[in-house]
């Protein structure tokens, strides 16, 4: 048996590899709040529930205390009545899965469902068509704005839609869809809306309050069934939390499972899980206790004030440009000439200390830098806009990047339904990954080499890759 220090040290040397998730310098993936003491109490409160196992609401009641409670506050948040229920999930991907199952199954007279998305829509209602086999309908959004087009989506409902999607915010562009127009058009033909704010649901009714002009995009808006939003973002929660809300306990069912026909005990989920620690739970409900409302709203305080003078920078830095106004948190940074490119500029950031997340090309959205601002991005906008500058100024310095046409050409060739394992080794090796040399330090000449790939193939090429990295050691 090794000692407990040696097993925390070794921990804490694999840790030292990875992305910062505190100071605001990581704008993806991470949610920072910048407060003391939020961590500690929602380590102590994962602790305390670790062990409780959600699958049986009977077995451990405080499990389901604490989750009625998180989903009361959520419906508070988003314009729920004394009808709207819940249920507590994994995360944003669960929620979503959820939202479409339960549409489905509501609907067994559909012999071959449908749900009409905007282009726009999160991936994870694509897994949802691809596991629950619902065949997405994709709309494509305004090619300036990029929020979705309420004409073009009420025109693509038909009678196998059993829902209709939009989101608050999109995360690639960071803008509010449309959503009263979008569900009255589902109202109308009895079709299930989904509300997508995992993102923006815990922030954006703060930001009204701030007098920000918010659109409403909840239970407040007619026709809106469901609604998922993450606790583990803007609540500054760990991960992973997020709620899925209903509009009523009739909705709520369809997701629902039991199962009685075998010998053993009867198994009964509200989520997709079954066995579900209470640790992610208990340390939830404990830090969303712990800010109130008075916290959330200096959060959200901090994080306008922060988004605001990020995009005032970033306008006046010279090639570069926002793609939409922000509504919300999320800021798509694009460059306005030729002279460089910004998987560079990613590359330059990370250099500096920042991370940055690519985004490649797709309909009228051109490549472009995603950042996820936060609260403990207050302060540090300045440094932030300098180092975005410099590394500009030495994306511009190295020039545009320059895929070899050989490769190139290899790329557009391969067949993403029959690619073999020796094609996948041929192209790493192309890419300067062969022979197990891992991950290069810098990623523009690969993130410019998969911009080339049609989405299919590039699909394909990174479930290899991640096979590739997931294989014991």
């Amino acid at each position: 048996m090794k000692p407990a220090r040696e097993v925390l040290a070794r921990l804490r040397e694999l840790r030292e590899g990875d992305l910062p998730t505190h100071g605001g310098r990581t704008l993806a993936y991470v949610y920072d709040s910048g407060l003391s003491g939020v961590d500690e109490l929602a380590a102590q409160a994962h602790a305390l529930a670790s062990s409780a196992n959600g699958l049986d609401p009977t077995a451990f009641p405080s499990l389901r205390h604490l989750e009625n409670d998180l989903v009361a506050t959520a419906a508070g948040l988003l314009g729920g009545t004394e009808d709207t229920v819940g249920a507590v999930t994994s995360g944003g991907t669960e929620s979503c899965l959820l939202a479409v199952l339960a549409a489905r199954e509501g609907r067994p007279d559909v012999a071959e469902p449908s749900m009409v998305l905007p282009s726009t829509a999160h991936a994870a209602f694509h897994k949802a068509a691809h596991l629950f086999r619902v065949r997405p309908v994709v709309v494509p959004v305004d090619p300036v704005t990029f929020r979705a087009d309420p004409g073009a989506m009420a025109a693509a409902i038909d009678d196998t839609t059993v829902l209709v999607v939009a989101g608050a915010p999109s995360y690639a562009h960071g803008v509010l869809d449309p959503i009263a127009p979008i569900a009255a058009a589902a109202a109308g033909r009895g079709v299930r809306m989904h509300v997508d704010a995992c993102i923006g649901g815990w922030i954006l009714p703060w930001f009204r309050r701030l007098g920000r002009p918010v659109p409403e995009f909840g239970f407040g808006v007619e026709g809106v069934t469901s609604v998922s939003v993450d606790l583990h973002k803007y609540a500054y929660c760990p991960k992973g939390v997020s709620v899925l809300l209903h509009a009523n306990a009739d909705l709520r069912r369809d997701h629902y499972f039991a199962s009685a026909d075998w010998p053993g005990y009867t198994m009964l989920n509200s989520t997709l899980q079954s066995t579900r620690s209470g640790g992610p739970l208990a340390a939830a409900w404990a830090v969303v206790q712990h800010l109130g409302d008075d916290g959330y709203l200096e959060l959200a305080r901090q994080t306008l004030a922060a988004v605001t003078t990020l995009a005032r920078g970033i306008g006046e830095i010279d090639g570069l440009r926002l793609l939409a106004e922000p509504d919300s948190t999320l800021l798509a940074v694009t460059a306005d000439e030729d002279g460089f490119d910004l998987f560079t500029v990613a590359d330059e950031m990370r250099v500096r200390g920042w991370y940055v997340q690519p985004q490649f090309a797709y309909e009228s959205s051109p490549v472009n830098l995603h950042l996820t601002v936060t609260a403990a991005n207050r302060g540090s906008e300045a440094e932030f806009t300098v180092d975005l500058a410099a590394s500009v100024a030495a994306a511009r310095e190295a020039g545009p990047v320059a895929v070899d046409e050989n490769v190139a050409a290899f790329v557009a060739a391969l067949d993403p339904g029959t690619l073999t394992a020796d094609q996948f080794a041929g192209l790493l090796t192309a890419a300067g990954m062969g022979g197990g040399a891992g991950l290069p330090d810098r990623m523009a000449e690969i993130n410019a080499l998969l911009g080339t790939a049609r989405p299919a193939l590039r699909e394909r090429l990174l479930r290899e890759f991640l096979g590739m990295l997931y294989r014991p050691e």
